[in-house]
This record gives structure tokens, sequence and C-alpha cells, in this order.
């Protein structure tokens, strides 16, 4: 299984994949990326002094449910993405669902390349 240590994504293959940030996050297009700041709800750490003590940060004032129900919101994002690269595998756009539908796939890519290629050819000469 994956582990996150010091800014550094462990995958089981040995493979490591330098952060910038402290975590990864799945979108709504089941694009993967770094997570953003902690802003949702995070650690307070302990300051020098004691000036602020050790807590949560919870700035939405979000409930126990709440945070339960963005828990099954992601859990349930990263298990289609799981059951979409068993379906089509890491080559095919269709991993991303309904949305990749319009993104062009790489076979209709070519084709309008060489086209520009040919006709760029025929202008030269």
């Amino acid at each position: 299984m994956a582990d996150l240590k010091r800014r550094t994504l462990q995958l089981s293959s040995g493979k490591q994949v330098k952060l910038f940030g402290n975590s990864v996050a799945i979108g709504k297009s089941l694009e993967i990326g770094e997570g953003g700041p902690p802003n949702i709800l995070s650690l307070v750490e302990e300051q020098p002094d004691d000036k602020i003590p050790a807590g949560l940060s919870n700035p939405h004032r979000l409930t126990v449910d709440e945070l339960m129900d963005l828990a099954d919101f992601n859990i349930q994002l990263w298990m289609d993405l799981k059951a979409g690269l068993r379906k089509y595998g890491l080559v095919d756009p269709k991993i991303f669902g309904q949305d990749a539908a319009k993104a062009p796939s790489a076979s209709q890519e070519k084709p309008d390349a060489g086209r520009r290629r040919k006709t760029a050819e025929k202008e030269s000469q």
C-alpha cells in the first residue's frame, strides 16, 4: 500500500513521487493531483511559549456526520477510479468517466497532425 512520508509518496512498487505539499487529492473528474492547503480540517500544532495550544482547525464548523459524508464522497471517487482502471486500463481516457468523452483520444489526434504536416509540405513546394 502507498504511504506518504516527508512530502514523498512512496508506492508499493518502490517508486517515489516528490510532492510540494503534504497531500494527494482526487477531483470529481477522477483526476489526481496534489491537495491544496489543509483548510477544511487540520491539526493546529502547539506554538512556542504555549501561545496557541494544539487542537483542530475546522473553519466551516463541519459536524462528525458531515466529515464522514466528505470521507465517503472521496472514498467513492477513489473506488470509481479503481473501477475505471480495471475496466479500461491506463491508456484509455475513459477512466475519467463522462467528461473524458469530450477530450480527443490519441487516435483522433494522430490523423489531424498528419494532415497538417502534409499541408505544410505542399505549401513549401
